[in-house]
């Protein structure tokens, strides 16, 4: 089993204790009137579909707080792609805490699965650029989400607000232009020691320009994002003036796209010569990956 990053393992604890009392609060009544105290079951994780398993790891700190006695194994293990119909696990133990603790494991690894999944789509159809994953994740998640991306083979981006510069164009506005708003950086950057990669958003060609020559007379931007530059028209993607800005760029700085990103139009994005691409919709439009647990009573 691989082990939980260290993202997961600080923020997990107090994640499964308010989900666990949300689901659950008093008392599972439907299980405590119809199954017998003493019952006792084993459950089996199977796939129902195509896709990247991801969040075992985290099912089995679901069942270890509800009942410490229970047994998780698998056959798999986090990122591995599995095909439909795939058993790869099982949860031994009391059957009144197997089904206590089977929502909230089978949301959490539904969840990444679905990610994990998609992640591993868009990354192949988008070599040899890289996916890159984004700040919309589901409030509280950030460490599962983000978690999961890596799991299917894309990369995460900033983690949050502290950890990279990203200017975009809220703050582009605030500071009075592009050109402003990178010479104030470097102000701030230098007064507080401040040693974190730095990225600047564009999106015309003009504000290109203006990036590239601020990189030119010596300011530190590390990669530009160039936004919603490719538009869908009737006769199909059009990625013209993506490309034309890849050739203004001419190698200054890394390059990264964004908006109208999915896995059907990451490909023709890839081919304009960009370094990076940024999905928000590998987090923000999850479709879950079908996991069932089916539970069969022990042989007594």
């Amino acid at each position: 089993m691989l082990p939980l990053p260290d993202s997961v393992a600080e923020t997990l604890p107090d994640l499964l204790a308010r989900a666990l009392a949300e689901d659950v609060g008093p008392g599972d009544v439907t299980t405590e009137a119809t199954i017998p105290e003493a019952t006792r079951a084993t459950a089996r994780f199977l796939l129902k579909e195509d896709g990247v398993v991801a969040g075992l790891a985290v099912a089995e700190r679901v069942f270890a707080v509800v009942d410490p006695d229970l047994v998780v194994s698998w056959t798999a293990e986090d990122g591995d792609p599995l095909s439909a119909g795939t058993t790869f696990g099982t949860v031994e133990g009391r059957a009144r805490s197997i089904l206590v603790g089977e929502r909230l494991a089978l949301n959490l690894m539904q969840r990444m699965g679905g990610i994990a999944t998609a992640a591993a789509r868009m990354a192949e159809a988008a070599r040899p650029a890289t996916v890159l994953d984004t700040r919309k994740t589901a409030p509280g998640l950030r460490a599962l989400d983000k978690w999961a991306v890596a799991l299917g083979g894309a990369r995460n981006h900033r983690v949050g607000l502290y950890d990279m510069v990203l200017v975009k164009d809220n703050h582009i506005a605030a500071a009075g232009g592009i050109r402003e708003a990178i010479d104030a950086v470097s102000r701030y950057a230098e007064a507080h020691a401040l040693d974190v990669p730095v990225e600047v958003e564009a999106r015309t060609l003009d504000e290109v320009d203006a990036v590239v020559d601020a990189v030119v007379c010596g300011a530190r931007v590390d990669r530009i994002l160039l936004d919603n530059m490719v538009r869908q028209t009737e006769s199909g993607l059009d990625t013209s003036m993506l490309e034309e800005a890849v050739r203004h760029v001419n190698g200054t700085m890394q390059t990264e796209a964004s908006g109208n990103v999915t896995l059907a139009t990451v490909g023709p994005i890839a081919a304009t010569g960009v370094d990076f691409i940024s999905s928000g919709a590998l987090t923000h439009s999850v479709r879950a990956l079908d996991v069932s647990l089916k539970v069969g009573l022990e042989a007594s």
